[in-house]
């Protein structure tokens, strides 16, 4: 597959690196001269410029890719360069930081295919939202960590509380989210927990019999 990423910084290198050793074709779009460098050193095609301008995008191939992620820390610039390459037909990927309000969160979801925010998630839940994710296979996220996904029941403590807002053991993270009898997806900040929702979770193997105790409220009710 090809891909336009736009922005070389810490989510965006590994994006980039992800892709690059699964054997994808990219291109990558960044203003700062050197993280140019850094990523040419690395033997990245690399288009120096404006990721918002359809000309540098232009250069960088949206014309014939098949996805763009813009992961610039800059809102502004990563909303463009998503609209830009909707016109080209190109499944897009943004990065939105955690902290921006439920009503923003709504605005840009409506326009993109997938919003990713990498305090959550990171680079391979950015790759991954790229290749159309499938959030059950996520083998890719962590080599140490394991994955599974647990029904949440009615007298869970999680119901009612925010996704990004569960505090699981050590290690352990929610990275996907699902109402009853539909897919999986990246959940955004304002997502709440209902009885019936499946959530994805990572958590180290030895952990993961606690967890899933923890959030089915076995443990509340053994108590």
């Amino acid at each position: 597959m090809k891909f336009v990423i736009v922005g070389f910084g810490r989510v965006g290198m590994r994006v980039c690196r992800i892709l690059q050793s699964e054997g994808h074709d990219l291109t990558l779009v960044e203003n700062d001269p050197e993280k140019v460098r850094r990523a040419e050193s690395e033997g990245f095609t690399v288009v120096e410029g404006d990721g918002s301008a359809e000309s540098v995008l232009e250069e960088a191939g949206i014309a014939d890719a098949d996805a763009i992620a813009a992961l610039t820390g800059d809102l502004n610039t990563n909303f463009s360069a998503c609209m830009l390459a909707k016109h080209y037909g190109l499944r897009t990927v943004l990065r939105i930081d955690e902290d921006y309000r439920q009503e923003i969160f709504e605005k840009y979801a409506e326009d993109v295919d997938e919003i990713i925010y990498p305090e959550r998630l990171g680079a391979a839940g950015a790759k991954t939202a790229l290749m159309g994710g499938d959030f059950n296979v996520l083998a890719d996220l962590a080599e140490e960590l394991s994955v599974a996904t647990v029904t949440i029941p009615e007298g869970s403590p999680v119901v009612g509380e925010r996704v990004v807002e569960v505090e699981l053991t050590g290690d352990a993270r929610i990275y996907a989210h699902g109402r009853r009898n539909e897919p999986m997806k990246i959940p955004l900040p304002q997502t709440v927990i209902e009885p019936g929702d499946e959530v994805a979770l990572m958590a180290p193997h030895e952990d993961l019999p606690e967890i899933r105790a923890f959030l089915r409220g076995e443990e509340a009710a053994a108590a």
